[in-house]
């Protein structure tokens, strides 16, 4: 509930404070980065780059190229700005996320994402990479499925 609440009040985010958020991760805050992060602050779930590219395309008179799109979602995820999902086979799909740490519940089907803030891992993340002789430094969970309304619950 909390992440959600948190959700609502980023995605209302106006231009300065999204420039103030690029700023924070140490990303140049053009123009370009901007359109895409408040574009992609609208989306409740996620989507991919190309998805995001068309609809900014049907939005707005301002044209923005697909490699662009693609550049600033990389640059927004190694800086940690943006999540990275993997269950969209083929492409990568993009979320503008809490920056606590989390895992995901993803519907295979809608796409819907929940947030998950509780986490139970790290005795076992810390146990697991110690047989191999890693130090974990970070994890990530995405945990795919059908939410209730794609069963038919």
């Amino acid at each position: 509930m909390i992440l959600t609440l948190i959700l609502a009040i980023v995605r209302e985010m106006s231009t300065p404070e999204l420039e103030r958020l690029l700023r924070e991760r140490d990303v140049r805050p053009t123009r370009q980065r901007v359109a895409v992060l408040g574009e992609l602050a609208k989306e409740p779930n996620d989507t991919t780059a190309s998805a995001l590219w068309r609809r900014m395309r049907a939005r707005s008179t301002q044209t923005i190229g697909l490699a662009t799109v693609y550049r600033t979602l990389g640059l927004l995820h190694e800086r940690g700005v943006i999540d990275s999902l993997s269950h969209h086979t083929g492409e990568r799909c993009f979320r503008l996320c809490t920056d606590s740490h989390h895992h995901h519940l993803v519907c295979q089907r809608c796409h819907r994402v929940v947030e998950l803030d509780e986490c139970g891992l790290g005795g076992w993340v810390d146990e697991a990479a110690g047989r191999h002789g890693f130090t974990p430094t970070e994890h990530q969970v995405e945990i795919t499925g059908l939410c209730a309304e794609c069963r038919g619950n």
